[in-house]
């Protein structure tokens, strides 16, 4: 997620792929100054610590974090710099890319809940490029990719629970292989041709994260008659007042975007020019917004809210019960193996538990070790953004870094500290 300084939060950052980003200058200096937005003697005293300290440890330049409950907001807390080089603090109105997070995707294509769309329908109806899907099975002594013809169509229930064959390269071997042996360009330089990638798996046989959310993107433009930048604009954006969030960044929000940095090998941050394309031949219906972080919390109050927040209605009850339960069967989320350590670590949000995948989220089975309940649903985005939502204590969270590679080992404590924190402090309250 992309902070823009109301911290704009670039939500489900994609992995992306402008190799480029790693020439960036090296910042030596760590900031000094430490801001939070919370009284140091609330009860959420120790989120208060723990992230002041994750960035005088060097662990961020700076983060945001934020919880909401069926009442309101009730917590904030902005630590650190959005640029080491210069004088901002961040906030929870700055900007962030949301790149990662794909938490602003799960929202049901509007077919589905006008019921022009069923789940199990074969998407080729829709988008007929999907008609004739071909799975790689390999390649030939020459390097040259070997396809064949999936055994089944790919239907919408298997594109929004990754189990659509669909995969990305940042977690895959062979597809980062077909790309540089086709000349295909990579999902993240939002250029049509990466569409063309072929399935790894038939669909419906394993999950695996994916491209799948980027087709459901082609598909609600099809349905809507929209551009998606429209569409989330009326149907999302604007009913929830999220009012800096959105594909296309203006230039007053470019200057309140948080920098993005890399975890160099000794642990020190190296800055990056990210920034998502803001003439894309797509808009992404799996990553590429720009947002803020109390926007992106207001999106997951309404999810807490069954759909409705301050009174709008986005989603029906139904739908949200539908996007918060197993809907991969005995199919289990497996840990995502990096292929691209630039990008992302190796990746397992509950190592050792079940877990499975909703439309589109993943549900830890048992309680999590830091306090959320056994159905409990979220995500997170590339630049180290995560999120989740506890409907049995009705509680929602959410940290916003801008940090690479994915999956990040401090970061991810951190993530953990301040979820312990924020049950401990609801305990106490």
């Amino acid at each position: 997620m992309a902070i823009v300084i109301e911290e704009k939060s670039r939500r489900d950052f994609l992995r992306l792929g402008a190799r480029s980003l790693l020439g960036a200058a090296t910042i030596a200096a760590l900031p000094a100054p430490v801001r939070a937005r919370r009284s140091e003697r609330g009860p959420f005293k120790s989120v208060d610590e723990a992230l002041a300290q994750a960035v005088s440890s060097g662990t961020v330049a700076g983060v945001v974090a934020l919880a909401a409950d069926s009442r309101g907001v009730i917590f904030e807390g902005a630590t650190g710099k959005r640029d080491l080089a210069g004088a901002a603090v961040m906030t929870v109105r700055g900007g962030s890319r949301q790149a990662a997070a794909r938490a602003l995707r799960p929202v049901a294509p509007p077919g589905v809940e006008q019921r022009k769309l069923e789940l199990d329908q074969p998407m080729s109806q829709v988008l007929p490029e999907l008609g004739s899907p071909k799975v790689l099975e390999g390649f030939d002594a020459s390097g040259k990719p070997r396809l064949r013809p999936a055994k089944r169509a790919i239907t919408l229930r298997h594109l929004l629970t990754h189990t659509s064959g669909l995969t990305y390269s940042n977690w895959s071997d062979r597809i980062a292989r077909y790309e540089k042996a086709t000349g295909i360009p990579d999902i993240a330089e939002s250029r049509n041709g990466a569409f063309a990638a072929p399935l790894e798996f038939d669909p419906g046989e394993r999950w695996q994260y994916g491209i799948g959310m980027d087709v459901v993107g082609k598909i609600v433009e099809a349905v809507s008659g929209q551009s998606l930048e429209i569409y989330f604009r009326e149907h999302i954006f604007e009913p929830l007042g999220m009012a800096n969030t959105g594909f296309l960044i203006s230039s007053a929000q470019k200057r309140r975007t948080a920098t993005t940095y890399a975890r160099q090998a000794d642990g020190s941050l190296k800055a990056l020019p990210f920034e998502m394309p803001q003439r894309p031949e797509f808009f992404s219906g799996g990553g590429g917004l720009f947002g803020t972080p109390r926007d992106y919390v207001t999106f997951l109050r309404m999810l807490l809210g069954h759909g409705t927040f301050d009174g709008a209605q986005i989603l029906r009850a139904q739908t949200v019960a539908a996007m918060r339960t197993n809907q991969i069967g005995d199919l289990d989320v497996n840990p995502l193996k990096s292929s691209a350590p630039a990008w992302s670590n190796d990746v397992n949000l509950f190592p050792g538990m079940q877990q499975k995948w909703g439309l589109s989220f993943d549900i830890n089975t048992r309680p999590g070790p830091n306090g959320r309940s056994a159905g409990s649903y979220g995500w997170a985005g590339l630049l180290n953004c995560y999120y989740w939502i506890d409907p049995v204590r009705k509680v929602t969270g959410a940290m916003f870094t801008q940090l690479l590679p994915f999956y990040d080992a401090r970061v991810v404590e951190l993530y953990g500290a301040f979820e312990r924190g924020l049950y401990s402090g609801l305990a106490s309250a």
